[in-house]
């Protein structure tokens, strides 16, 4: 598709820090070429320091959104974030099963880093069931993975693999796993589908700027894809410039906290 510019869509909560989340998505597709659009599922009172506030919206109007985007514009790729609760969960599955698009990523959001829960605990069942069988791909981090498969979080990159092919039997098509949660210099994700299983390692960057970084490399996927031929080159893409938009991090000087990674490091 690189005659086109592709066109992505964002389903996810509002950062109002403007780090993470629908902020995080959109400086996401137009740094790397697409064409950006949203719904909106939740809005959070959220900086640097973490999350305050979270107001869900209601399903009926998510689906208006959808519906108001599938229906007037070409949409090559959808990614998914904080989703909130099971009824939005089922909103926006629904969604998906009517307008069918190519490529579906989802990144299974759960917990803030600050730790305040962006997933109703009772909600994780509803995403495993109506949101793994659509995902063209799903990128968890340990914790996250572990509470997917209700088991222990992985310890060791062989453990990393057992789980990603667990989800693949769990009905996910494609499984990104990252591994920053490992202990170690090394921050390792392996990606794992039916066909391969590889490694993209990655030195830890001594940084505290990591607001977003999932956000983000789930955005950069779905902005990539369309543009790519395969998951392979996608996520090889996505993380050398996610690498940079974390080594440049220390230049933007947002909040007191955890600040944003750069996702305009080619540029200023």
């Amino acid at each position: 598709m690189s005659h086109t510019i592709s066109h992505a869509l964002t389903i996810a909560g509002s950062d109002s820090g403007g780090g993470a989340g629908i902020q995080a998505d959109l400086k996401t597709f137009s740094a790397l070429g697409a064409y950006g659009m949203s719904v909106i599922t939740a809005l959070t009172a959220q900086n640097t320091q973490g999350v305050h506030a979270v107001h869900p919206v209601p399903p009926e109007f998510i689906a208006a959104q959808c519906d108001a985007v599938f229906s007037d514009i070409r949409v090559d790729a959808v990614k998914m974030g904080m989703l909130a609760n099971a009824e939005i969960i089922h909103a926006v599955a629904e969604s998906l099963r009517k307008y069918q698009p190519r490529y579906v990523v989802l990144d299974t959001v759960m917990i803030a880093k600050g730790g305040h829960a962006l997933l109703d605990p009772a909600a994780v069942d509803a995403l495993r069931r109506e949101l793994l069988p659509l995902a063209s791909i799903i990128t968890p981090n340990l914790p996250e993975a572990a509470a997917l498969l209700e088991c222990s979080e992985a310890q060791s990159e062989e453990q990393m693999r057992e789980q990603g092919r667990a989800l693949l039997a769990a009905g996910a098509k494609a499984v990104l796993m990252k591994g920053g949660h490992l202990a170690g210099e090394q921050c390792p994700d392996w990606l794992i589908t039916p066909e391969l299983e590889l490694n993209f390692p990655a030195l830890r960057i001594a940084t505290r700027h990591t607001h977003g970084t999932g956000c983000t490399l789930s955005a950069a996927l779905t902005a990539l894809r369309p543009q790519r031929v395969d998951w392979e080159s996608t996520v090889r893409d996505a993380k050398a410039w996610l690498l940079q938009a974390i080594t440049h991090a220390e230049k933007l000087q947002v909040g007191q906290g955890i600040g944003p990674v750069h996702h305009f490091h080619q540029w200023w």
